[in-house]
């Protein structure tokens, strides 16, 4: 089985159901990339803002700074059965394939390399509450993601103690659910994907702009205050000129009338 071999240059979708809490995950995700210094372009598409239909988060990481979509996605998080058939036409060939393996199924494709996860299984046996398991099944797929990809698993961490900062008794189980799929993947799964996310410093650097203080004054480099001053003082001197040719020419038409009244009255 081929797999695609790429790093900081890739498209993941992830396939959820509307109302299960997995736009913050997905989101997450995102940033963590992002906070890893490389350039993703994110997208959020609703079909419909129906509770329990389906509902699509596509992320484009790209280190050469590409933001617009692809044909095709490298690896799909398949986390709703009434969108298998749409997401598995979407992937790549030699891509992967994301899904909740709890409930166990057979894919037709051949040519993609299929990554199993119980993430149900795991929430039932950490969380008790079911409405947290359905919540944290996906911090845990973000887990397994952070180790496969070969990401900072602390990036993430951060992340979650930012996004409930002032909820604190939130942060410990979020993580706690971080955890369990990055656990599980290093165990189960070393090798399983060749796609990975290097630091870089490309979301770090930024064009010097210009300082705007309490008065309004605006600091430029030098060249620039000469170049500004030259324009500003040749602006005004044509100013000046194009006035001066106006009171001439007024001036040789009044000489030219018979008397002062006509040229009165010719001005007004």
């Amino acid at each position: 089985m081929t797999q695609i071999v790429s790093t900081n240059e890739f498209v993941i979708k992830f396939a959820n159901v509307n109302g299960s809490g997995s736009a913050s995950a997905n989101q997450m995700f995102a940033k963590g990339i992002f906070r890893s210094g490389v350039p993703v372009s994110p997208k959020n598409i609703f079909p419909s803002n129906i509770q329990g239909l389906p509902t699509w988060f596509e992320v484009r990481i790209s280190e050469k700074g590409y933001l617009g979509r692809t044909e095709g996605v490298d690896i799909a998080v398949a986390m709703n059965p009434q969108s298998y058939n749409e997401d598995l036409k979407e992937i790549n060939s030699g891509g992967y394939l994301i899904y909740d393996s709890s409930w166990k199924r057979d894919f037709e494709r051949t040519d993609i390399n299929i990554i199993e996860i119980p993430l149900t299984k795991l929430c039932v046996e950490e969380f008790s509450n079911p409405k947290t398991r359905l919540l944290f099944k996906n911090i845990v797929y973000v887990g397994a993601l952070s180790y496969l990809l070969g990401m900072d698993k602390e990036i993430y961490e951060t992340l979650i103690a930012e996004q409930f900062k002032g909820k604190e008794k939130l942060i410990a189980p979020n993580i706690k659910a971080l955890n369990i799929g990055y656990d599980y993947a290093s165990e189960n799964l070393k090798g399983s994907c060749e796609i990975k996310v290097n630091k870089s410093e490309k979301t770090k650097t930024r064009r010097p702009r210009p300082q705007i203080h309490a008065r309004a004054t605006i600091h430029l480099p030098a060249e620039r205050v000469s170049w500004c001053s030259l324009f500003m003082l040749l602006t005004t001197l044509l100013f000046w000129f194009c006035s001066w040719l106006s009171l001439i020419s007024q001036a040789r038409q009044c000489h030219t009338l018979e008397n002062v009244d006509d040229c009165t009255k010719n001005q007004t």
